[in-house]
């Protein structure tokens, strides 16, 4: 496998937090992959800002947001209202994406995908990118706010047991069962933009 790719969530950490949690693992360049590079709730992890702040402790920011966040403004990907993860991991932005972090890998960065979400299993850095990087021979290894590294394998299982699919599926393969458990959570956490033009609505920007 090529050196493995990290992810992890800003969640609400102070700028000081985070920084010391990529310097644990010795990263050197974060790729945003955030759809937005904004935060109102934590607006410390705003581009410009994070940016600054990354540079101050020698490590690059890299916004990826467009090739691989996870509100595509591609309409191919949407079944309805709803992002389906299969259609936009088969868009030619989506692989251009994966391409710049493995070029980053071979440029021998240590890099790691960043995102919102502090627990990596609600996220679609887990559900939908590492899946895409493990099966290019890429080795994907979650930071968790405490620190402690989660291998991908793991994560996948933790997911698994979560919908009680070990206990309940005896018939069904290993595979089988993961990739059940991926489809379940894409359900509850993939982008709908139904709910983004009713919030919108309410405000008055429709």
């Amino acid at each position: 496998m090529e050196n493995a790719v990290f992810t992890i969530g800003h969640s609400t950490h102070t700028q000081e937090d985070f920084i010391e949690l990529l310097e644990r693992h010795r990263i050197t360049a974060v790729c945003d992959v955030r759809s937005k590079p904004y935060s109102r709730m934590n607006p410390q992890f705003n581009r410009e800002d994070l940016t600054k702040a990354l540079a101050s402790h020698g490590i690059e920011y890299r916004f990826l947001g467009r090739e691989l966040g996870a509100r595509s403004e591609d309409p191919s990907c949407y079944e309805g209202d709803k992002v389906r993860y299969s259609k936009l991991a088969n868009t030619q932005l989506f692989i251009d994406g994966l391409k710049r972090v493995r070029r980053g890998l071979k440029e021998g960065f240590r890099i790691a995908l960043m995102c919102a979400e502090k627990e990596p299993l609600e996220c679609h850095r887990t559900i939908l990118v590492a899946p895409q990087l493990i099966a290019l021979g890429i080795a994907v290894e979650h930071i968790h706010a405490d620190g402690h590294l989660e291998p991908h394998d793991d994560a996948s299982h933790r997911l698994a047991r979560l919908f009680n699919l070990h206990e309940n599926h005896m018939f069904s393969s290993q595979e089988e069962l993961i990739a059940d458990a991926y489809r379940l959570q894409e359900e509850r956490i993939a982008f709908d933009r139904s709910g983004e033009e009713s919030m919108a609505t309410r405000d008055g920007a429709a």
